[in-house]
Order: structure tokens, then sequence, then C-alpha cells
């Protein structure tokens, strides 16, 4: 007998605000023809070893967390999702500055200057 199982959607490993969803939004809006996507990896760079990067993707990783957002696909590097889980992506930009910030639970200590950080 056959039962009738749902398959329980996962949460996505980043939150991203409305900020940051406008902005991936206005990066895909003015993209280069062959881009798919917006990626966000943490390559080891830094005094404290891993920083946050969000580049152009052309192509899907099978191992890469796929988010899609209103304005564009949202891409997190499988081999960085670890690092990742549960934080929040913002967009933040004033008089002086503009970028994306990350409230991330899992990183235990930054850098002076907020360039990178460790977990």
């Amino acid at each position: 007998m056959m039962s009738d199982t749902k398959t329980r959607q996962r949460p996505a490993a980043v939150n991203l605000t409305q900020s940051a969803e406008q902005r991936i939004a206005d990066l895909m809006a003015k993209a280069p023809e062959d881009a798919i996507g917006v990626k966000l990896s943490t390559p080891r760079r830094g005094c404290s070893g891993l920083a946050y990067s969000v580049d152009y993707v052309t192509s899907e990783d099978k191992f890469d967390e796929k988010i899609e957002t209103p304005g564009g696909t949202f891409y997190i590097d499988g081999a960085s999702v670890l690092y990742l889980v549960g934080s929040t992506m913002d967009w933040r930009e004033d008089d002086f500055t503009a970028g994306f910030v990350f409230d991330n639970p899992n990183a235990k200590g930054a850098c002076g200057c907020g360039e990178s950080f460790m977990v």
C-alpha cells in the first residue's frame, strides 16, 4: 500500500532581504548576455580566511543551491553553503558606500577591515 507523503520544501540556505532581491534584479537587468544568474561564494582570501564574493554566473553547477527571486536566479556555491546556512544577505547604500552586507551566524570572527571572516 502506498502512502501519501508530502515532500517538505527545504528552506533556503541564505535569506535575501527585499533590498538584496532588488539589487539582484538590477544586476540581471544589465548582465552580460550569457549570464544566467548571480552567484554567492566564499573564496579563501583576506586576513580571516574567507570572503564573500558575488559574481555573474554563466552555467549552473549541480551542487549549487538555487534560489528563484522575482528579478533573477540567485545561486550559492555548493562548497560555500555550509559556511552560509542561516545567513541573511542585504543590500545597503549610504553616502559613502554601497554593497551586500551579511548577517552570518556561522562567522566566529572577522578581520578589522571587514573584508573577510572565519568560521
